[in-house]
């Protein structure tokens, strides 16, 4: 269950900065309301991780999945413009969060 946690934290983290856009600036109240509530799922998933993870571990991974989920969401859904040589580096952060994973012996 522990790394189930670690995804969902790493989840809503993609959910309340997506969201803190569409708020602009907080000022839509629902999108402010929902970012708060990712929030607060994202950092009550983390430290239901960290009861069981080293920091060294649990921290790097959660802002990874959130940084890679807000790349995608951006791409897809808030049309952003990346280059090519920026997937690389996307894809060397799925690399190594999965590497992190991997080599951890938890």
């Amino acid at each position: 269950m522990t790394w189930f946690y670690l995804i969902l934290a790493g989840l809503f983290e993609v959910v309340w900065s997506s969201t803190m856009k569409l708020s602009e600036g907080f000022t839509q109240i629902s999108w402010t309301v929902t970012t708060f509530i990712g929030m607060f799922a994202s950092f009550g998933f983390l430290s239901l991780a960290l009861k069981y993870l080293p920091l060294s571990l649990a921290y790097p991974i959660w802002t990874g999945v959130g940084a890679v989920g807000a790349i995608v969401v951006g791409v897809f859904l808030f049309g952003d413009k990346i280059s090519a040589i920026t997937w690389f580096f996307v894809i060397l952060l799925v690399i190594g969060i999965i590497g992190i994973k991997v080599t951890s012996g938890h």
